[in-house]
């Protein structure tokens, strides 16, 4: 979005040029593409294990989103967000220790 422009009125007339360039990034759609490709992954595995097992394992993307921030944008992240990436990771790794119960019953 900050190729796109930044909004500095609410005007009709000001919005359409902003929304022509959203509409044309190959980014935006780009975007829209992986979170479809997520929900669908995501109900997938919805139908596999229970919600309970599968909600902490998505948890996993606070971990790619750090190491892609810093290599692909060059974003600065902090020694203490490093520790929660890991603390989170950390629980992710325990939940999945347990075996979801929807995956044996249908087996």
């Amino acid at each position: 979005m900050k190729g796109v422009g930044s909004l500095s009125s609410v005007r009709i007339l000001e919005l359409a040029p902003i929304a022509s360039r959203m509409l044309t990034s190959g980014y935006i759609w780009l975007g829209i593409a992986c979170l479809l490709g997520f929900f669908l992954a995501h109900m997938l595995l919805l139908t596999w294990a229970d919600y309970s097992y599968v909600q902490p394992a998505t948890s996993l993307s606070y971990l790619t989103i750090a190491i892609l921030s810093y290599f692909i944008l060059g974003e600065a992240i902090s020694p203490l967000r490093w520790l929660g990436v890991f603390v989170i990771c950390l629980g992710v790794f325990l939940v999945g220790q347990t075996s979801p119960s929807g995956a044996l019953e249908r087996a």
